[in-house]
């Protein structure tokens, strides 16, 4: 049995979320935009910000030197 996913936003291979425009996973405005990791990296932009932005905020803690 073979699995597939279907966009609720998809009608006749346009996307009736970003202004009828052809339907292309992950364009801007899209519902995947930024929530996953896309084979075309320039769809990737937006999550490598978001995990920047993590580094910055929650950085590592540094190693304990040791006694």
């Amino acid at each position: 049995m073979a699995g597939a996913w279907g966009c609720p936003h998809e009608a006749n291979d346009l996307c009736t979320k970003v202004n009828n425009l052809p339907c292309d996973p992950g364009m801007k405005g899209c519902v995947l935009h930024g929530r996953f990791v896309f084979a075309n990296d320039d769809k990737n932009e937006r999550i490598k910000q978001k995990k920047a932005r993590e580094q910055v905020t929650d950085p590592q803690p540094a190693p304990e030197e040791p006694s």
